[in-house]
């Protein structure tokens, strides 16, 4: 069988070994299946997270719900709904603050988050693939559906609201970077309240003092519509918070740069050392790792490698379908970098990491807001992409909690794969670690493997379903096995996925 544009290949592991748990410490509680992806498009890897899988670096893998110590539910937010927490406020106005003041605070909040993947999820790289049956198959067409615009793309402060709710004066501190390579400012040492002047009042009490004052001048003002009274009235926007406060005179200037990580640009690889130090200083200070563990290989692999395709589509976003790093420069110099997945209906949050000096700017939930932001703004080039996928929810670990404050969120049933919002969910998960999510008896999985022998699968070169390689194979039969990947990947993925077999 010949092939024909993009394709995906994989191999397939199984999920019989236990290894050990990021989240609870179990050194063999975690089980999870797993398949090496030698390529993959888009939309395969679209379907696959829409069924619970994920991937790190090249290795996707599964979680044996029912059987790992603590099951981790595909979770999504709303991202055109998605209205900041007031915990969430905080946060931005702390980053605001300091862009605006130079005011680092002295320590970060409590409740900080974890990540979003764990770079221990399974092998490093593939143990049973001929690599010499594979050359003439496995010549990836990604460069050619590089798309044309540039790689880099400046991800600017003052997204406009999905909704078209922002305001119309908002101010964008996305400025040019420096040239110097300029550290944190600390706080100037204040001289004290002055006694002459009035005492300073709540931030709360002057904003409802403003809003009734403009409210009467509206009133009074002739042919001011009813319209634009309520629209004043509206709640401020996730773009309203991020620009606010920012303005040329600011302390700080921050910068977000996407670069495509996958096929590597010139401009991911002409940082690629800086982040990569980063990532060490990151992984050794907080995550406590011993100084050799996060080598350059092993960063490359798990943050780095990347099985997605380079794609475009005319109703796609710009910059196109795939891996990139989201890149934070402060002052010129990085600080942080969000690696995601554009994929046709969301951005897909991979890992964050940043440098140990700014901790206190609580820049794992930042990073998720300004994730946030960027779906809402790819959806305005591309309809369809208005979700953002946060990794796993861990309702068992405490710390991992907090991706449930996202609202509105949807959590993946483990055995129906339908979205049920997270409301539903939680009274579920506090009784049961594990839970059928979905609660309609009578609902089951649409894209269940129905006729195992259309699953393709590669073999010698040649493709070809798997009802006519069983007939060809010699030797023990596999059949357990292959029906228990489709299961797992759906009828549609397998009819669309290789599969190797050797």
């Amino acid at each position: 069988m010949a092939l024909s544009g993009s394709y995906s290949l994989v191999e397939y592991f199984g999920g019989d070994d236990g290894y050990r748990c990021g989240y609870c410490k179990n050194e063999k509680g975690n089980f999870s299946h797993g398949m090496w992806s030698h390529n993959m498009t888009v939309q395969d890897y679209q379907d696959l997270i829409d069924r619970g899988w994920r991937r790190s670096g090249k290795y996707v893998y599964k979680p044996i719900m029912k059987k790992t110590c603590c099951p981790q539910y595909t979770i999504r937010c709303h991202a055109l709904k998605f209205q900041p927490s007031k915990s969430h406020k905080k946060i931005l106005k702390k980053m605001s603050k300091f862009i605006s003041n130079g005011e680092l605070p002295a320590a970060p909040d409590e409740g900080e988050p974890m990540d979003s993947a764990s770079g221990e999820a399974g092998p490093p790289e593939p143990t049973k693939v001929c690599q010499s049956d594979l050359k003439h198959i496995a010549a990836t067409d990604s460069e050619k559906n590089v798309p044309k615009s540039p790689i880099v793309t400046e991800v600017k402060k003052n997204l406009v609201d999905s909704s078209a709710a922002s305001s119309e004066n908002s101010q964008n501190d996305s400025a040019s970077v420096s040239g110097c390579d300029t550290a944190a400012k600390a706080p100037k040492p204040g001289m004290g309240a002055d006694p002459s002047r009035p005492p300073c009042r709540k931030a709360k009490d002057l904003r409802k003092e403003r809003r009734l004052q403009k409210d009467q001048i509206r009133q009074q003002g002739d042919g001011v519509s009813s319209t634009n009274a309520a629209s004043a009235n509206q709640p401020k926007t996730l773009e309203d918070f991020m620009s606010e406060s920012l303005g040329e005179s600011s302390s700080h200037r921050l910068e977000v740069r996407l670069v495509r990580s996958n096929p590597p640009s010139p401009q991911f690889k002409a940082s690629f050392d800086a982040s990569y130090q980063v990532y060490k200083l990151y992984q050794i200070v907080i995550h406590k790792d011993p100084p050799e563990k996060p080598s350059e290989s092993q960063f490359r692999r798990f943050l780095c490698d990347s099985p997605l395709e380079a794609e475009q589509s005319p109703d796609g976003p710009e910059m196109g379908y795939g891996s990139f790093h989201q890149q934070y420069w402060l002052d010129g110099r990085l600080v942080a970098v969000g690696v995601i997945d554009i994929l046709p209906t969301c951005v897909s949050s991979v890992y964050l990491y940043y440098h140990p000096d700014f901790a206190s700017l609580s820049l794992g939930s930042y990073s998720a807001l300004r994730e946030i932001a960027f779906t809402r703004q790819l959806q305005k080039q591309s309809s369809k992409l208005c979700y953002y996928y946060l990794g796993f929810y861990i309702h068992s670990c405490p710390k991992m909690r907090y991706k449930g404050q996202y609202r509105p969120a949807d959590l993946l049933c483990p055995e129906t794969y339908i979205w049920v919002s997270i409301d539903r969910c939680t009274p579920l998960l506090d009784s049961s670690r594990y839970a059928r999510l979905n609660q309609d008896p009578n609902a089951g999985d649409a894209r269940a493997v129905k006729d195992v022998g259309r699953a393709l699968v590669l073999n010698r070169r040649t493709v070809m379903p798997y009802a006519i390689y069983s007939r060809k194979r010699k030797g023990p039969s596999d059949q357990a096995e292959v029906q228990q990947y489709a299961s797992l990947v759906g009828q549609d993925c397998a009819e669309r996925i290789l599969l190797y077999r050797s």
